[in-house]
């Protein structure tokens, strides 16, 4: 198969671990130019990898070294490059969310499609070895039917008061990725129960509205019932993981270690623990790159669509609306995002 060069589009902390990938970890994606909002941060990171940089999201977009583009920009950038680019004709890649309310989201989905191209949402627990291994065997039916779904999220600090104030809420920033992988591994969801608590930071947190610790309820088509919990501030370390019992076996995903041994003394064992996604992600971040950059060659459907991005959304606008109102809400998947439901008597 041959090569995809993608123009990137933001240099953050989450650019340059794009930038990295493409540079010389993935198989058939690479960097082609790069822009960032400030010149002197696109120059910089052009002469560091050998690759142009331009001035301009539009100049990013005409240059033949961008024959697709990853979009990595702060979060308020995301519709509007996405459509740009949708409308010049080149695929996307773009980091979630795409937008941080549904309108904005909708209309994102619709212009992509409409424009024909390829669009691939940023997330890259789906292509992390060990998820995507477990997705496999459960599509195999080698689980049997799904009784209990459980994933966790957990950081180890709270982000700064001025990116939470931007973030969304804790539901559509943090819980997200589960209930991604919640649908992914299990199916649809008709029920969301979310509770949310302040613990780290009551003060700040209610100064922006939010919580930084939740345990989240749901409720699948299938019957199957499911568990989430997630913390901004766990203060131990970076953990991700998930479980998904079913008839015939459980599967379980849980490495939150940096190293594979173990200290061992008198009473005590210990290993080193990850601090952050970066660290727990390495093979994942490459591995949706190099999967957006196949779908692309091969005019294939990609595995995180636009509309997978808004379902996911929407069950993240679900749990806000439940811990707010602390009551069940009841959703319906129409096949692009869910809607409303009444509960059942």
């Amino acid at each position: 198969m041959s090569t995809l060069r993608i123009g990137l589009a933001g240099l953050g902390r989450m650019g340059r671990i794009h930038a990295d990938n493409l540079a010389g970890r993935c198989s058939v994606a690479r960097l082609g130019a790069v822009y960032d909002a400030d010149p002197a941060v696109a120059r910089e990171a052009g002469e560091r990898y050998g690759v142009p940089w331009t001035a301009s999201f539009e100049e990013l977009l005409a240059h033949p070294d961008a024959e697709a583009v990853a979009i990595a920009t702060p979060t308020g950038a995301h519709a509007p490059m996405t459509v740009a680019a949708a409308q010049a004709g080149r695929d996307v890649f773009c980091e979630k969310p795409i937008a941080l309310d549904r309108a904005t989201t909708v209309a994102t989905v619709e212009e992509v499609r409409r424009a024909g191209v390829q669009f691939q949402v940023g997330f890259h627990r789906r292509f992390d070895p060990d998820w995507a291994a477990v997705a496999d065997r459960i599509r195999a039916g080698e689980l049997g039917e799904v009784a209990l779904f459980r994933s966790s999220l957990r950081d180890m600090a709270s982000p700064p008061a001025s990116f939470l104030a931007g973030s969304g809420g804790f539901f559509r920033d943090v819980t997200v990725h589960d209930l991604d992988v919640a649908r992914w591994l299990v199916g649809e969801v008709v029920e969301v129960t979310a509770h949310g608590a302040a613990v780290s930071d009551p003060e700040g947190f209610a100064a922006v509205g939010d919580v930084d610790t939740a345990v989240v309820v749901l409720r699948f088509a299938s019957g199957a019932l499911g568990v989430i919990d997630n913390s901004r501030a766990s203060g131990y370390g970076y953990e991700c993981s998930t479980e998904v019992m079913g008839s015939r076996a459980t599967a379980r995903i849980d490495n939150p270690y940096r190293r594979g041994y173990e200290w061992r003394t008198p009473g005590l064992t210990s290993r080193d623990l990850v601090a952050d996604f970066q660290e727990r992600y390495p093979l994942a971040y490459a591995a949706e790159l190099d999967g957006f950059a196949r779908a692309v060659l091969a005019r294939s459907p990609v595995q995180v669509s636009g509309e997978d991005a808004l379902a996911a959304f929407d069950l993240a606008e679900a749990a806000d609306e439940s811990w707010r109102t602390g009551r069940t809400v009841a959703v319906r998947y129409t096949g692009s995002g869910y809607e409303r439901a009444a509960v059942n008597a």
